[in-house]
C-alpha cells in the first residue's frame, strides 16, 4: 500500500507539471472576451485535458472560487447596440443602479435599509393582482357644486361596477343628499367611517377624489402607512395634482381598472414631533464659582414622542404670533448645519415644491426626484438660498437656545402647534409614497400642470421682423 508521503509528493510533481510556463494558457486570452463563468469552464477543461480531473471535488473551493467572482450580465452574441442601450437606460438613467460595479474591483455596497430604489420612470405603470372590490370616495366638502357628480360616479361604481364604495359619515349626513329620494337606494349601500375613529388603511383598494389638490392631501393623511392607488378628478379651483377630467369619468375609471396605467410615487416625509421637558435654572443675583450664565438642561428620560405623521407636502415651521424673529437650529444626521433666522423654514417633498416653497422662492422639482427641499421664509440673510438634500437624510429643527420666542409648526397645513425649548422635529423621507395615477404619463401631466395652473414661463410672444433692415446689425 502506498504510504501517505508517496501521495504527497506524486500529487506535488503532477502539479508543478500541470503548472509549467509550457502547458499554461496565455493570460490575456482568460481576462479578455470571456466572462467569469466562461473562464471557469476553461479552467475546468484545461485541468481535465492535463488529466487533473478529479472524481469527486471541493464544496469549499468552488464555493470561495464563486464567492470571489463578482455577478455581471452575461455576454452573448446579442450585444447589439439596442441591447447595450437598454442595459445603459435601465441602470444609469436616473442614478446608480443597486449592483453597478466600477472597474474590475469596486462597487455599490448592498444597503438592506435604503428608502427607495431609482427606477426610470417610464416603468413606472400600474398593475393588479386582484380585481379591485372597495374603493373610497373623497368629495371636497362645503361644495354644492360637486353633488351632482358624487351622485353620478358612486351609482357608477356601486350599481354598473357593483363595487363596495367607501364614504365619509358626514359627507352621506348632508341635507341635501339624504333629501334626494333617487339617491335613496344607492346611499343605502354606501359604507361610512369617521375620521380618527374607524381605520380603512387595509380594505380599501382604489381612491378616488372629487375636489381640489386639499381633496389629495386630505386622502394622504387617511393612511399613515401603506396608500392605495390615488386617481384624482379636478373640480377644485387649482388642480395641480389633480390631472383627470370628470366629463370622460366612465372611460377613465375603465381603464385603471384595466391596469396598465401611468403612475407617479409621490414621495411623503416622515415626520416625528419629540417633547422634551425643558428647565431653565433660576440664578441669583451673584454669579456661580464658575462664572457659568444660564444652562439648558434636556431630561432625556422625560422627551417622548408626541406626534408621527407622514406629510405629503410640507413642514412649516414659523415665529407664530410673535413679534420676533424665528430663531431655529437645522440638523443634518445630527450635526448643526444652520441657524435660521427670519420668518421661519419649509422643509417639503417634490410634490410640495410647487406649492408654498414655490411661494418663498424655491425651485420646482418633478415628483419622481427622490429629495428633500429646505427653503427659508424671509431669511435676514441674501445668502440663505433654498437647498435640495438626498432623500435618504434625517433633518431634525429645534429651537435655538438663544431663541427670544417659541416656534410652530403645521403639517401640509393641520395639527398646527407650538414647539418650545427642548422640543424637537425630526424628518425624514417615507417609506410610503402615494400612487397617483397619470391622465397621460407623469412628464406630461407636471408640465401640463405647470403650463395650466401656475402659467408656467407664459408671455406675449415677441412678433417676427418683416424687414431685416430693421435690424441693428444692417444698421451698423
Amino acid at each position: 500500500m502506498e504510504s501517505v508521503e508517496e501521495k504527497v509528493s506524486s500529487r506535488k510533481l503532477e502539479f508543478e507539471g500541470s503548472c509549467s510556463s509550457a502547458n499554461r494558457p496565455p493570460r490575456h486570452r482568460e481576462r479578455h472576451g470571456k466572462s467569469p463563468r466562461r473562464r471557469r469552464e476553461a479552467k475546468k477543461s484545461h485541468r481535465k485535458a492535463n488529466g487533473q480531473e478529479q472524481t469527486g471535488s471541493d464544496p469549499r473551493a468552488e464555493q470561495h472560487e464563486a464567492s470571489e467572482t463578482p455577478v455581471v450580465v452575461e455576454e452573448t452574441n446579442e450585444s447589439s447596440p439596442k441591447r447595450l442601450e437598454r442595459y445603459r437606460r435601465a441602470h444609469f438613467l436616473h442614478g446608480p443602479y443597486p449592483t453597478t460595479h466600477f472597474g474590475p474591483k469596486a462597487c455599490v455596497l448592498p444597503n438592506p435599509t435604503s428608502v427607495m430604489h431609482i427606477q426610470d420612470p417610464a416603468s413606472q405603470r400600474l398593475t393588479w393582482n386582484k380585481p379591485p372590490l372597495n374603493v373610497l370616495v373623497i368629495r371636497k366638502v362645503r361644495d354644492e357644486g360637486l353633488l351632482e357628480p358624487f351622485k353620478e360616479l358612486c351609482r357608477f361604481l356601486v350599481e354598473e361596477k357593483k363595487l363596495m364604495v367607501y364614504v365619509e359619515k358626514k359627507v352621506v349626513e348632508d341635507g341635501a343628499l339624504v333629501a334626494d329620494e333617487m339617491f335613496s337606494s344607492v346611499r343605502k349601500q354606501l359604507c361610512t367611517f369617521r375620521e380618527g375613529f374607524d381605520d380603512i388603511s387595509d380594505c380599501i383598494d382604489l381612491i378616488i377624489c372629487l375636489g381640489g389638490d386639499g381633496t389629495l392631501l386630505y386622502a394622504s393623511s387617511l393612511f399613515q402607512g401603506s396608500v392605495p392607488p390615488v386617481m384624482a378628478f379636478h373640480l377644485g379651483s387649482l388642480g395641480f395634482l389633480t390631472p383627470f377630467k370628470f366629463e370622460s369619468y366612465k372611460t377613465e375609471v375603465d381603464k385603471v381598472f384595466e391596469g396598465n396605467a401611468a403612475i407617479v410615487l409621490r414621495s411623503r416625509l416622515k415626520v416625528k414631533v419629540v417633547k422634551g421637558l425643558f428647565q431653565r435654572t433660576k440664578q441669583l443675583s451673584k454669579p456661580e464659582e464658575n462664572g457659568t450664565g444660564p444652562q439648558n438642561h434636556i431630561s432625556p428620560e422625560t422627551a417622548k414622542i408626541t406626534l408621527q405623521l407622514q406629510v405629503l407636502n410640507e413642514v412649516v415651521v414659523d415665529r407664530g404670533p410673535s413679534s420676533y424673529l424665528s430663531n431655529v437650529d437645522l440638523y443634518l444626521d445630527g450635526r448643526l448645519i444652520t441657524s435660521v433666522q427670519g420668518d421661519g423654514v419649509i422643509v417639503s417633498t417634490p410634490t410640495g415644491s410647487t406649492a408654498y416653497a414655490a411661494a418663498a422662492g424655491a425651485s420646482m422639482i418633478h415628483p419622481n426626484v427622490p429629495a428633500i427641499m429646505v427653503t427659508p421664509i424671509c431669511p435676514h440673510s441674501l445668502s440663505f438660498r433654498p437647498i435640495v438634500v438626498p432623500a435618504g437624510v434625517e433633518l431634525m429643527i429645534t429651537l435655538s437656545p438663544d431663541a427670544r420666542n417659541t416656534a410652530w409648526v403645521s403639517f401640509d397645513g393641520r395639527k398646527r402647534q407650538e414647539i418650545q425649548h427642548g422640543d424637537s422635529i425630526k424628518i425624514t423621507t417615507s417609506c410610503y409614497p402615494v400612487p397617483s395615477l397619470c391622465c397621460h404619463d407623469l412628464v406630461y401631466d407636471w408640465f401640463d400642470s405647470l403650463a395650466q395652473c401656475l402659467h408656467w414661463n407664459v408671455r406675449k410672444k415677441q412678433t417676427r421682423l418683416t424687414d431685416a433692415s430693421d435690424t441693428s446689425d444692417t444698421e451698423n
